[in-house]
């Protein structure tokens, strides 16, 4: 009874239940999960409703032997569900449905997903995503450890990726020797944010800045959302004043962007200098790429906050944080890869639960 394409990559991962415990199907189970969150559930409640709402229909696409599952029993399996070969089945499928081409941006960046905080835990559940601005999906994410910190996890999730040709942007916390080599080694390039954690790199960048003339720049105008916003990109590709150059591997460059920002309302003005390296030295291309960065907060983060209430889930038990934040995933990759119709992601939501057709639709489709 299953022919969608998607439910195969997830069919095969094993069960994590007993055999005595096993009164539902886990395809069922996948199935009303993942088509729930498409339709606006954000909790096992939700799931449970939605599956008994729309019964009749489930039924003739589902085997479904002992009814709907209840809000329990996924909670259960979700929870004691194996994060990380839910995670390969979502990499697999990715890889399936998209197509990175020769400089497309890939960013990575992490989300704490705030409500998934114990009281008496130090820390909440912690994801790092890896964006396409091009193909607009969720390549793949990667939870990070409680006592571990992204920098560990960057490599995981750098390591499952098909990055042939990409251009990779990582805030400071991914400007890592290791990080900046895997990233070469996956046969892409790299624009690596530098802060004060990177201390020497750092003061070298600013000091060739200050003594060296750029060999290009790059400036760009903004003027929505109320402000005039200026950025000027600036790249110097002699790398004599930065003592750790060599053991960077394969870089080019140092950028640095300058920008200004004037409020129309109020007449406040604003500067802000941000400094890169880069194992290329085309500076629209450079400039490009920091801009779409910020994609990954604005078309991933913010949707999931604002869109799927991500932020304000109470999922505790287990791995329930980190595999419903992969059903999230899942339900957006969908969403942003249909274009029948021009809604946004609420509305897509809105449509999927009250159409059993354009839901199928984005089911079947990819």
């Amino acid at each position: 009874m299953y022919n969608m394409n998607i439910l195969s990559y997830f069919s095969k991962m094993n069960d994590p239940r007993v055999d005595r415990t096993k009164f539902h199907n886990l395809e069922d189970i996948v199935f009303i999960a993942i088509a729930s969150v498409l339709s606006g559930a954000e909790t096992w409640n939700d799931m449970e409703d939605y599956g008994n709402q729309k019964k009749e229909w489930l039924k003739t696409i589902l085997e479904l032997p002992n009814g709907i599952p209840s809000h329990d029993t996924f909670n259960r399996f979700f929870s004691a569900l194996d994060p990380n070969e839910f995670e390969d089945c979502f990499l697999d499928w990715v890889k399936d449905i998209s197509n990175i081409t020769q400089g497309e941006v890939v960013s990575i960046d992490g989300k704490t997903i705030c409500g998934s905080r114990n009281q008496g835990f130090k820390s909440a559940t912690h994801i790092v995503s890896a964006w396409a601005d091009k193909n607009q999906l969720i390549l793949g994410q990667i939870k990070v450890d409680d006592k571990s910190n992204e920098i560990t996890a960057i490599p995981k999730l750098l390591d499952a990726l098909l990055l042939d040709g990409a251009i990779v942007t990582l805030d400071a916390m991914g400007c890592q020797k290791h990080i900046a080599k895997m990233i070469i080694d996956k046969n892409a390039d790299y624009i690596l944010a530098v802060k004060e954690n990177q201390p020497d790199l750092f003061d070298d960048i600013q000091d060739s800045f200050r003594i060296l003339p750029p060999d290009n720049e790059y400036q760009d105008v903004d003027y929505g959302h109320g402000r005039i916003e200026t950025r000027k990109t600036s790249i110097i590709t002699d790398l004599s004043l930065v003592e750790t150059s060599s053991k960077w591997l394969r870089l080019t460059s140092i950028v640095r962007i300058q920008r200004h920002r004037h409020f129309k309302a109020t007449g406040k003005e604003e500067q802000e200098t941000s400094y890169y390296i880069s194992s290329f030295n085309d500076v629209e291309k450079i400039h490009a790429g920091i801009r779409k960065h910020w994609g990954i907060e604005n078309k991933v983060h913010w949707i999931l906050d604002v869109a799927f209430n991500e932020d304000h889930s109470r999922k505790r038990n287990e791995n329930a944080a980190q595999n419903y934040s992969c059903l999230n995933r899942i339900a957006l990759n969908l969403l942003k890869k249909d274009q029948s119709i021009k809604r946004g992601i609420k509305g897509k939501r809105l449509n999927a639960a009250w159409n059993n057709n354009y839901l199928m639709k984005l089911l079947k489709d990819i």
